[in-house]
């Protein structure tokens, strides 16, 4: 099939961003994206998806790109957070292992099993035609799902693309400016304080994403409001979600609440923010030692320099921040003056006693944020 033929396609139902990871079968079309449209290289398949469902969140209809090997590393977004959220996007992915087709022994048994994954996951899927003109009829069904607020799949099949050439791949440098580590004595706020804080400094351009667990409960119980967004699920994915969001929302402050748990678990998630480095992003990380959601087992995060893994990784400021005066004024700073920021602060294992989880389901949480958007 001509890929520039079917990618002048996607364009013209706007389908303007590709993220992803890449595979041999899909090498022409990710070449068409990087020559004609954005795209946005992720460090693994999950972390993919959750940029993409930003983009969406923010507007844009994207297109996801991955080797079937990489779609178990898909699964946590795919299910706890595109299907409760009724978030749409386009998905290619590619069929290595194919029965009666020589390939490598590792893709055998997922050769066998993606469709059938697919199908558990109740993702809507077709093996896309190598005719153009059919091919086209395809994207029309796909679009239809999306419309209806539902992610769609091809299964690309070996040599379905014709070649199609890379241009000069522009290759950006990010450098962190500063880098602030610990200095004096923590104070230990709790996350409830903590979130409170950040909270009462957000203004109607704020959108403000917490991760899943006590974060998005507590900041639910703070203050319900239209910009916030309550991950559930999908744990790890709330920065890549935060970044797509802002590449697509470029006139919003995104402020990405994470947790030292969530963040160990797609840490490559840093390096693509640092690449990407949207400058109207907020990274706050707040550090309490533990999985508390789950019951306060340990995390590894004491053995970990963030602020300087956050700085080689290309933000532009890498602050360890000691209490809830300093958590102000960098805020503050950050609001003025903007930049890829990452914040770092210890908090207590401290929860908010009794604490209730959101009445309003999630895809209703997603519907009225894009309404605030678009006012």
């Amino acid at each position: 099939m001509d890929t520039k033929g079917f990618g002048d396609e996607l364009k013209k139902l706007n389908f303007l961003k590709y993220t992803g990871v890449p595979c041999s079968f899909l090498k022409s079309l990710i070449n068409y994206a990087m020559n004609e449209c954005e795209y946005i290289a992720a460090s693994n398949e999950g972390e993919a998806v959750a940029i993409a469902s930003g983009i969406s969140i923010g507007g844009i209809k994207p297109v996801v790109l991955m080797q079937n090997s990489g779609l178990s590393n898909a699964v946590s977004p795919l299910t706890s957070l595109i299907f409760p959220f009724q978030i749409p996007f386009l998905g290619f992915v590619s069929l290595r292992g194919e029965e009666g087709i020589s390939d490598e022994p590792q893709h055998e048994l997922m050769g066998q099993i993606t469709t059938k994954m697919l199908d558990l996951m109740q993702i809507q899927w077709q093996y896309l035609s190598p005719d153009l003109d059919e091919a086209i009829q395809q994207l029309y069904v796909a679009n239809h799902y999306l419309e209806n607020n539902r992610c769609f799949f091809f299964v690309v099949r070996k040599s379905t693309f014709s070649k199609e050439k890379l241009k000069k791949e522009q290759l950006l440098t990010h450098v962190n400016h500063q880098s602030l580590g610990c200095h004096s004595i923590n104070h230990f706020p709790s996350r409830f304080e903590t979130l409170k804080v950040i909270n009462e400094l957000k203004d109607h351009h704020t959108i403000q994403i917490a991760t899943t667990g006590k974060t998005g409960r507590e900041l639910y119980e703070i203050e319900d409001a239209y910009n916030n967004l309550y991950m559930v699920g999908s744990m790890g994915c709330v920065s890549s979600l935060g970044l797509g969001l802002a590449l697509s929302r470029p006139d919003n402050n995104i402020v990405v609440l994470d947790g030292d748990g969530s963040l160990l678990m797609r840490m490559g998630c840093l390096a693509t923010n640092g690449y990407n480095n949207p400058t109207n992003m907020l990274h706050i990380l707040l550090d309490n030692h533990a999985y508390e959601s789950t019951g306060a087992q340990s995390t590894v995060s004491h053995n970990v320099d963030f602020i300087n893994i956050a700085a080689s990784c290309g933000y532009v400021n890498s602050i360890y921040v000691h209490n809830l005066n300093e958590l102000k004024k960098e805020i503050n700073v950050w609001k003025d003056n903007k930049g890829l920021t990452f914040l770092y602060l210890k908090i207590s294992k401290e929860s908010k006693s009794k604490l209730g989880r959101p009445s309003i389901k999630p895809y209703e949480v997603k519907e009225r944020l894009m309404h605030f958007m678009s006012n």
